[in-house]
């Protein structure tokens, strides 16, 4: 090496796990090998290599290495036996890819160093010195604050995630003090993470004003005596011994016996067909092509690398070139020596805590947004995210319905603070009559969605929303299928449910302690509003981009988290899927008869009106039925009815509760009021309302549905909202008769039957209700026999119906009085009932006692996929609110267990009917229940399928101790087919 080259140094176990932690997961398609940070290290020594001049660094390396560490004992082990005592095993699905990455640093023709007894730093270390007394530079490619202190005008180094370089200027920037004072800095702060004691309660900032003003540690320990303030002389007097300990435990070595030379790091070449036939092994297509291209290669004429995988403790696999074994690392759970955790933290939830401290500490400054105006700079924008491999993008629309929303505009952002608004139909006018044309300076809608078209569809670029289904929805309207993609909000439904709200105004004052603009502070409120399209570029730009921003920095904040508390699973297997097949059911849409609805609400209006006259007659004077301050004058002023009690307001509560407790008493008005209350809603929120909603264009009803609406992981829809149609009054079925089949179809209804019940009966293991489900047994029948002693060929009726409603009851926490409401008997009846249940089903009771207990001590239950449903008001003082928590905790795992087996099948159905090539479309999904329509020749082949997909959809994550059943019928409409 001479004066005039330039080393590139990698830190090759801290790029690991940044590689891991800072990139969506990935899998080989072939077999599910998790390779998500073996493609991120492959992307970024690819982008070292081939454009460094390019980056923050602006230089082209004449020498280059990777450094690894070999095992986690070291030297540092022998002064302190606690260094790196508290590391963990490392992820399940890293392991594998440890070997993997130091076979790609060979495939890469670059030098793979590592030596038992020291850690990669001091490699790094002792390599800079040898370069700097040769003449060169060198660049570390790290943020690792443990190399700071190699910084000087020959040393310097690279972020990669951030294309940032460092050199003295931001180490003091970062921690208040130059390179040559960071080991001092180190010895008092210490590092959790390392284990490193340092002296307690001393942080950067206190540490960086007590060497500026004693100089150095030797200094400061000498001096102690002297500082002002008691408690820090005390602790640092106290502590002075862990101090110089930490000193030595955190100063680098710079004499490591190096095996190789600095000539020996030459950069050589690129060796297309090697490169390329690890890359095809690992089935990374987009830099295969990369490549290709750049090395003038042949696809066709290389092969697949035969490389070995890792597991465990294995050794690091067999040597890229020469297959000969490598040595073995320490028998250790963690990653061998890795110190790669230190640049964000060894563990997930090292890395998730960094994240959010840094997310909340960051400053978002709307002001430095750009607007997008010409479809160069658009391009360049386009470049950046594909390099970067991920962007956070969000559309702006004229309208909530996607269905019938014009794009005004959208957004990208791939870095934090770094985002433009990409404006395409903004109006030059107010949104009046008089408003002008076309604000001048914008990109053609179809020339920009071109160049965006191939960044939202490329598969190794990952695309990063909230709420993506809206914008699935907008952009498939604009023939763009967004894949793959991450969502913020369903990345906090599965990590905080139950704890307050997904929204991203929500999120970002929760995590980034930041109010961001509301819609109405740039369209208006009131007769001022508009659309979206009229709000000038500037505040819309600021609004825009705001949205990226936050996006992007929620989803950095965040997806680190899912590892931390072992959630991955419930994201990437319940939630992300579901997206796009949401957004398709959307799309598709559901027939509703016009005629028929008029018809209904026709007859409706007469019973209400009927209702009325009897209404009044009771009353014995007539007035707003609708009105609760009348009603509640009526029944209890002036009737004086038993069970009154006024709200906050002074006003009679005559909610539906007090109503149904007065009818249950015999009370006939109380009675009258809720079945008119009924009906009326019917008319106006169904009959009334639902032709409102036929889009102009498909002649359909297109519901939106939501996946973080609920704790438990139930759907919800509205605009309009079809999961609330009552199906036990014949009014509400008679509604579902209007949702109809096109000519030449069916629809198809498929129920999974009692799926509440027999996942009660698997989770609580109650061998009576298994084998009543086991055996095809009337399961309220049963239930009735097992309590009553009696045959259940012979259960009464009555006795049955008993059953039935304690069965489904007992699932919601009934209480005795709850059951006599509804069964119509004395609380003392109802009581013995439950206590007669319990006594039978004693694996019933020791699951509710057994739930509610392990919801106090952790404040949430989970589903038997690992869904969290949180109750952090479980031990409220109230008892209403405890009680309250206590019986949606006892429901949830329940509920949100047949919430998640029909999400799998959801996600498995349309690839089940493709591959069976049959043309039925998934159109709606009511709680337990899936409407298709299907060609009438197929109805028969498309039963048959959906119901297999549906009764196996627990498999394999869980094997259910009770067989699923589901009831599926065809008819013309939804009612018949129900």
């Amino acid at each position: 090496m001479k004066k005039g080259d330039h080393l590139f140094l990698v830190d090759g176990s801290g790029y690991i796990f940044r590689a891991y932690h800072g990139l969506p997961p990935l899998t080989r398609k072939s077999d599910g090998l998790p390779v998500g940070a073996v493609a991120g290290f492959c992307n970024m020594l690819w982008k070292l290599m081939v454009s460094a001049r390019d980056t923050e660094v602006g230089v082209t390396p004449s020498h280059f290495a990777v450094i690894f560490d070999y095992s986690s004992k070291t030297f540092r082990n022998e002064l302190y036996d606690q260094y790196k005592a508290n590391r963990s095993a490392p992820p399940e699905d890293l392991v594998p890819q440890f070997g993997l990455i130091r076979d790609a640093t060979r495939a890469f023709e670059l030098p793979c160093i590592e030596i038992e007894g020291f850690e990669a730093d001091d490699l790094i270390a002792t390599y800079c010195r040898l370069a700097t007394e040769a003449g060169g530079d060198t660049t570390i490619i790290s943020s690792d604050k443990d190399l700071m202190q190699l910084v000087s005008p020959s040393v310097s180094m690279y972020d990669p995630m951030k294309d940032r370089e460092i050199r003295e200027p931001e180490v003091i920037e970062k921690w208040g003090v130059p390179p040559a004072k960071m080991i001092d800095l180190q010895a008092l702060t210490g590092d959790s993470i390392d284990n490193v004691p340092g002296v307690p309660g001393i942080g950067p900032k206190t540490a960086a004003q007590l060497l500026e003003e004693y100089g150095d540690l030797d200094t400061l320990l000498e001096r102690a005596g002297k500082i002002k303030q008691q408690k820090r002389r005390e602790v640092i007097i106290a502590n002075a011994d862990k101090a110089r300990l930490s000193r030595e435990l955190v100063r680098l070595r710079t004499d490591v016996p190096v095996p190789e030379t600095l000539d020996e790091l030459v950069l050589h070449p690129l060796n297309g067909p090697k490169l390329i036939s690890f890359l095809k092994a690992m089935e990374f297509t987009a830099l295969t092509r990369r490549v290709a291209d750049k090395t003038d290669t042949d696809l066709a004429s290389v092969g697949k690398a035969k490389v070995e995988v890792e597991t465990g403790a294995e050794a690091h696999g067999p040597d890229l070139d020469t297959g000969e074994p490598r040595p073995a690392p320490d028998k250790d759970t963690s990653f061998p020596g890795d110190r790669a955790g230190k640049v964000e933290g060894k563990t997930p939830q090292d890395l998730a805590n960094k994240r959010i401290e840094e997310a909340a500490n960051s400053k978002i400054d709307t002001s430095a947004y750009v607007t997008i105006r010409d479809a160069d700079t658009l391009k360049e924008w386009i470049e950046r995210a594909k390099d970067i491999g991920y962007v956070a993008f969000d559309t702006e629309t004229t309208s909530l319905d996607p269905m019938q929303a014009e794009l005004c505009g959208f957004s990208l952002c791939s870095e934090p603070g770094v985002a433009a608004y990409v404006p395409l139909i903004h109006k030059s006018g107010t949104g009046d009559l008089l408003g002008g044309g076309l604000a001048p300076d914008q990109i053609d809608t179809r020339t920009a969605l071109d160049l965006l078209k191939p960044l939202l569809e490329d598969p190794s670029v990952l695309k990063i929303a909230q709420n993506l289904k809206y914008d699935l929805v907008v952009m498939n309207r604009y023939g763009i299928d967004v894949r793959p993609f991450d969502d913020t909000m369903l990345i906090s439904y599965v990590l905080d449910a139950g704890k307050g709200g997904h929204g991203m105004d929500v999120l970002a004052e929760r995590w980034l302690g930041h109010r961001t603009i509301q819609f109405k502070d740039v369209a208006g409120t009131g007769k001022a509003k508009t659309t979206f399209d009229y709000v000038p570029i500037d505040r819309a730009t600021e609004y825009a981009a705001e949205d990226a921003d936050v996006t992007l920095r929620l989803w950095r904040a965040l997806k680190p988290r899912l590892v931390a508390d072992g959630v991955v699973a419930v994201y990437e297997r319940l939630e992300r899927p579901l997206v796009p097949v949401l957004a398709q059911m959307e799309q598709r849409g559901i027939s509703v008869d016009r005629q028929t609805l008029s018809r209904i609400s026709g007859e409706l209006a007469q019973k209400a009106a009927a209702l009325e006259d009897e209404i009044y007659e009771l009353a014995g004077e007539k007035f707003s039925i609708g009105s609760p301050k009348q009603l509640g004058d009526i029944l209890f002023g002036r009737m004086m009815l038993p069970g009154g009690s006024k709200t906050k307001t002074g006003q009679w509560s005559t909610s539906v509760f007090v109503l149904e407790e007065l009818a249950a008493e015999g009370h006939e008005l109380p009675r009258k009021i809720v079945d008119w209350r009924q009906l009326t809603k019917l008319k106006s929120t169904y009959t009334d309302a639902l032709p409102e909603y036929i889009h102009p264009e498909t002649k359909r009803v297109h519901t939106s549905f939501a996946l973080a609406a609920t704790t438990t992981g139930r759907l919800s829809s509205s605009e309009p909202n079809l999961q609330n149609i009552p199906i036990r009054t014949s009014e509400g079925r008679r509604i579902r008769t209007a949702f109809v089949a096109e000519p030449g179809n069916k629809l198809i209804s498929a129920d999974y039957s009692q799926i509440e019940l027999r996942l009660l009966a698997h989770i609580a293991d109650i061998p009576e209700l298994k084998h009543a489900f086991e055996n095809g047994l009337d399961i309220h029948a049963a239930t009735a026999a097992e309590m009553f002693g009696l045959d259940v060929e012979k259960v009464p009726t009555d006795v049955r119906r008993q059953a039935k409603t304690i069965n489904f009851g007992i699932i919601y926490g009934i209480s005795a009085f709850g059951l006599a409401t509804r069964l119509g008997i004395s609380r003392e009846e109802a009581g013995d009932y439950i206590k007669r249940y319990f006594d039978r089903f004693p694996g019933i009771r020791n699951y509710i006692e057994g739930t509610k207990k392990r919801a106090r001590d952790r404040l949430y239950v989970e589903t038997i996929f690992g869904r969290r449903a949180y109750y952090p008001e479980i031990k409220a003082s109230n008892p209403q609110t405890r009680a309250f928590n206590e019986r949606a905790a006892i429901n949830a795992p329940i509920q949100g267990s047949a919430a998640d087996i029909i999400r799998r099948a959801m996600i498995r159905m349309d690839d089940a009917l493709k591959q069976e090539k049959l043309g039925a479309r998934m159109l709606l999904q009511v709680h337990d229940e899936l409407i298709f329509e299907a060609p009438e020749k197929e109805v028969d082949e498309t039963i048959r399928i959906v119901r297999a997909v549906m009764e196996d959809a627990a498999m394999p994550a869980v094997s259910l101790s009770v067989p699923l059943q589901v009831d599926a019928r065809a008819a013309d409409n939804w009612d018949e087919a129900h």
